[in-house]
């Protein structure tokens, strides 16, 4: 049976709430103007280098943005539910410079150059970390059903040939977990092509994660147990037991 809503999902829930009110607070402080990249002027000649390291915690500056976000976070609450609260925080920590740094650097360095500088803008906002995220929506939850949509042309076909090929071009495959690719789509060309930069980077790095190939990433490390307010799991070692004769058993 499903539980609905946010329960039992305390990360899934903050990162939520955060999203949210990280992009309300850039509209009600006025400061929008400080949360996206400009490679140029903001790098080159302002030198401000420090928003390499905000961009991504800043908050989304298009409320469109912030609610595709945040629909996506909460469609991507089941990982949570099927990981639990320390392995989430351990990826999530893990995964954050790669998430934050990647998408700047390969725009400043690679992208830009090779567009002649038309490449010159990154959105802000955590879109990498939720896409890395649903890469392990994609690979770790499976699906629950599948259906079909098909039409067929009013006309009747007058061979069996061409109802065959009719059939095969209008029949399209889906499955409950579309509707959050769906949404993940409209947040990756949002801002067309700025935030596809960031999602393919999360994207990627999601993948690379998982396959354990994230250097200074180990396979067994989790973060300590009380930074999602669990207690540690203490291994009890029983001795042997001594019997009445003073025999060991």
């Amino acid at each position: 049976m499903h539980t609905s809503g946010l329960t039992n999902t305390p990360l899934t829930k903050t990162l939520l709430i955060y999203t949210l009110a990280s992009s309300i607070a850039l509209s009600i402080l006025d400061i929008k103007h400080l949360a996206p990249i400009h490679v140029s002027p903001h790098f080159w000649p302002y030198g401000q280098f420090w928003r390499a390291l905000l961009w991504q915690v800043a908050g989304f500056t298009n409320s469109t943005e912030a609610l595709f976000a945040a629909m996506l976070v909460y469609q991507l609450r089941v990982i949570e539910r099927a990981w639990g609260a320390r392995k989430v925080a351990t990826f999530l920590l893990t995964t954050f410079p790669y998430t934050t740094l990647l998408p700047p650097l390969l725009l400043t360095i690679l992208l830009r150059p090779l567009s002649l500088t038309k490449l010159n803008y990154l959105p802000s906002g955590p879109t990498a970390t939720i896409f890395a995220l649903l890469a392990q929506y994609h690979l770790s939850i499976p699906h629950t059903f599948r259906y079909r949509i098909a039409t067929s042309s009013s006309k009747p076909a007058d061979d069996d040939a061409t109802a065959q090929s009719a059939g095969k071009s209008l029949t399209l495959l889906f499955s409950d977990k579309s509707t959050t690719y769906l949404v993940a789509a409209q947040l990756a060309l949002s801002q067309f092509p700025g935030a596809l930069l960031p999602a393919v980077v999360g994207w990627f790095v999601g993948l690379a994660w998982r396959m354990e190939m994230l250097p200074g990433v180990g396979a067994r490390w989790r973060v300590p147990a009380w930074v999602v307010g669990e207690k540690e799991r203490t291994r009890r070692t029983v001795g042997p037991r001594v019997g009445r004769r003073g025999m060991k058993i």
